[in-house]
């Protein structure tokens, strides 16, 4: 009697290769997961460095602001000036007292001005805890919109040179930073005269141009701050 032939077992049917390919499908979702963990951590790690550099650049506009506000806010009523908190700015508003009309030479009463304001603004904004953080200062001459853009253009660039040129020459105050550097040659590469015709109107409440505020020069801080936010808005805008 012939024995019968044993039933191969179910497993032997299978494909031997099954086990091992289901263990590397694990294993590969198991690194995945894994990668997607490091990936989220290095992004809010990222959103968290980007928020801290925010607060920081946020933090360091606001102290010059304040310190801008107790160095010179007694002496905006007497200079007809104003303290703009978004630009870091000082803005000279009353033209009859710094030009007369059509003329880029500086009036006698603008010169008192200048040699009051420029050597404690310089002295302010040069203390250790901003000079490296002071990208720019820019001094802006704005016209109204009467006459041609052009004419204004060559009016207001004449108008802030004239500025420039005084305040570096009359007003610089004679201090040394550090062991390599003077107040005059750090703000040689900082100071710039910029005229902007009437590219950046004021307006009344109703809309229509405010032709005596419009009319004024404004000495304007830039710090590194905004430089390192368009940065930052770049590169957010660029993962969108």
């Amino acid at each position: 009697m012939s024995r019968r032939k044993k039933p191969e077992s179910i497993e032997s049917d299978q494909n031997p290769f099954a086990l091992s390919t289901g263990d590397l499908m694990s294993g590969l979702m198991f690194i995945f997961v894994l990668l997607l963990a490091a990936l989220m951590l290095q992004i809010q790690r990222q959103n968290d460095k980007t928020q801290n550099q925010i607060k920081d650049y946020n933090r360091i506009k606001q102290e010059i602001y304040v310190d801008l506000k107790k160095e010179f806010g007694k002496d905006t009523l007497k200079w007809n000036a104003k303290i703009d908190s978004a630009k870091l700015s000082i803005r000279f508003q009353k033209q009859s007292a710094l030009f007369d009309y059509g003329k880029i030479e500086l009036k006698n009463d603008f010169k008192e001005i200048l040699d009051d304001f420029f050597p404690r603004y310089m002295k302010l904004i040069t203390k250790k805890e901003y000079r490296n953080n002071i990208e720019e200062i820019r001094i802006e001459g704005h016209t109204d919109s009467r006459g041609s853009y052009e004419s204004n253009m060559e009016l207001s660039q004449g108008r802030t040179r004239s500025i420039l040129n005084y305040c570096l020459n009359n007003n610089m105050p004679d201090t040394t930073l550090d062991s390599a550097t003077t107040l005059a040659e750090w703000a040689k590469f900082r100071i710039t005269a910029n005229g902007l015709s009437y590219s950046h109107l004021i307006r009344n409440s109703d809309s229509t141009e405010n032709f005596e505020l419009s009319r004024r020069v404004e000495f304007r801080i830039r710090t590194n701050a905004e430089s390192k936010m368009e940065e930052i808005l770049d590169s957010l805008q660029s993962k969108d």
